[in-house]
Formats: structure tokens, C-alpha cells, sequence
């Protein structure tokens, strides 16, 4: 997808996010966007979806919330969103980062083709199990080299 557009979210993606991410308390996602945590991706200038991160154990980089507009997905957006994600991680000097999912969400397949590898997993009650994924960043192709295979 050619006109595509991932960058850093500031207060004006604020009214999507809002809409778009029920998981996260309003002044939470405010303060995660002030501090950069947020990617945005957008198509001839429509928001399409995002990327939100944080950080586990305070130093590893860790994605949270990869969610896109129903119409925009298996187009490679997704794809492009973590390449650019991991791109970000390893200037920041990260050596690995993490991600999760629930074993009932076919999200661990995306995940998996994009190098992510299965580290263990927890329950809560009344939930499916929560699946860990680590991609060593150093010694791994990117999620862009990835989805050229």
C-alpha cells in the first residue's frame, strides 16, 4: 500500500483513539500519546488504525494494542505498523521486545509469520490464556523482511 502513512500520534489523533480503544482510560491514553507511545497509520490521510505500546518491567518494550479498521485489515497495514514499531524499538536500544494475545485470537498467527516466538502464558479467571510472544530484534529480519517471504 503506497499511500500509506505511519507516524508517531499527537493530541489531533486524540478524537480517533478515543473512539477506536475501549481498553484504556481516556487520560491514560493521553498521557501514552504525550509520551509517544502511540502509532497512527493512515491511508490518503484517513486513520486507519494504531499501535499502542508500553513498557514491561520499565525497560522492555512491549506492544500492547495492534488494532485496525475492519475494511483496512489483511492489507499489510498491520505488517507495516509493527516493522515500524520495531524499527523505533531497536534505535531506542532495545535488544527484544514483547507482545500478547489470547490463545482464542488468531492474532498469534500474525504474530508467529512475523518472527514472534511463544515464551509461556498466564490465565486470568474467566478468561481464555494469555500468550506471551518475544522477538529477539537483534538477531531476527524485521517484520517488513518477513512479509516479502
Amino acid at each position: 500500500m503506497d499511500n500509506l502513512d505511519i507516524r508517531v500520534a499527537d493530541d489531533s489523533d486524540l478524537p480517533y483513539l478515543l473512539e477506536k480503544d475501549p481498553h484504556i482510560a481516556p487520560d491514560m491514553l493521553r498521557r501514552k500519546v504525550a509520551a509517544g507511545e502511540v502509532l497512527i497509520a493512515s491511508a490518503s490521510g484517513q486513520r486507519v488504525g494504531y499501535l499502542r505500546w508500553g513498557w514491561f518491567w520499565d525497560n522492555v518494550p512491549f506492544m500492547n494494542l495492534l488494532r485496525l479498521d475492519a475494511e483496512w485489515r489483511r492489507k499489510g497495514i498491520g505488517t507495516r505498523l509493527v516493522a515500524r514499531w520495531e524499527a523505533d524499538m531497536r534505535a531506542l536500544g532495545a535488544d527484544f521486545v514483547l507482545t500478547s494475545t489470547w490463545a482464542s485470537e488468531e492474532a498469534q498467527h500474525f504474530y508467529r509469520a512475523l518472527g514472534y516466538q511463544d515464551i509461556g502464558g498466564f490465565v486470568f479467571p474467566r478468561e481464555p490464556l494469555e500468550l506471551m510472544l518475544y522477538k529477539r530484534l537483534d538477531a531476527q529480519r524485521s517484520a517488513a523482511e518477513f512479509a516479502r517471504d
